[in-house]
């Protein structure tokens, strides 16, 4: 199967691991991977802040870069629910539809569409909190929500319990946003900053030694919270665990 690999920006500004771990990871379950050199930001701060018209530019270049795969995949659900569901500054052309409805984040695309559940080479001896961001459940539904009834369900533990050595452990509240919410951590730093630090303290006093999520920019702003609390907490993407890091 071959696979157009999707980078979002803060990923391959400060967290270039997570785009190895993304491409190793989908080499190891038999994928063919290219990697768009022209490929830029999705759009979505721009849009994700009201100013939906100025990321028509950077829409139209993820566009013409992915336009000629079957399967686009990132490891951001938040990126790939814009581009999913909000890729609207542009006329809206079969190319664009083509990408809209071909767009993957990992987890669903490994769940979903892969059917992955064996990772024989990967081991985490640790105890595991599990964050799920608000687009990966909301938008993407990638988990059961607490306020819905019905039958739970998660994708992201459906993969990490076939993991060697991996305990998890159940906060309170585990769909509850982290306060990172893009710019809203920006323009309300204080809101956010207070519902990071709750959710810090609802995983550790759970015992989680490490949080791990399919969303890095959660991670980001929970591992800042969590440094400035002296929480001994660590933070880890959901693709380096699959793909074999062991800390």
């Amino acid at each position: 199967m071959k696979v157009a690999l999707f980078v979002p920006c803060f990923i391959d500004a400060f967290y270039p691991e997570v785009g190895i771990a993304t491409l190793e990871l989908l080499e190891r379950l038999g994928c063919e991977v290219e990697y768009p050199l022209e490929q830029t930001c999705c759009g979505q701060p721009m849009a994700n802040s009201g100013a939906q018209a100025d990321a028509a530019g950077a829409e139209r270049v993820f566009v013409r870069a992915f336009a000629g795969y079957d399967h686009i995949v990132g490891p951001s659900a938040s990126c790939v629910n814009h581009v999913r569901d909000h890729l609207t500054a542009i006329e809206q052309t079969d190319e664009v539809r083509h990408v809209r409805a071909n767009t993957y984040e990992l987890v669903e695309f490994l769940h979903d569409v892969l059917g992955a559940r064996d990772f024989p080479w990967a081991e985490f001896p640790w105890r595991v909190g599990l964050h799920n961001s608000c687009s990966a459940l909301r938008h993407l539904h990638e988990a059961s929500m607490s306020e819905i009834a019905g039958a739970p369900f998660s994708k992201p533990l459906a993969l990490l319990q076939h993991i060697k050595g991996i305990e998890f452990v159940q906060p309170k509240r585990p769909d509850e946003c982290c306060g990172f919410g893009g710019t809203f951590a920006v323009t309300e730093e204080a809101v956010s900053v207070r519902m990071g630090q709750d959710k810090i303290v609802d995983h550790v006093s759970a015992g989680a030694q490490y949080i791990v999520s399919g969303d890095m920019s959660c991670l980001m702003h929970q591992q800042g919270c969590a440094e400035r609390m002296k929480a001994d907490v660590r933070f880890i993407h959901i693709a380096q665990v699959l793909n074999g890091a062991r800390a």
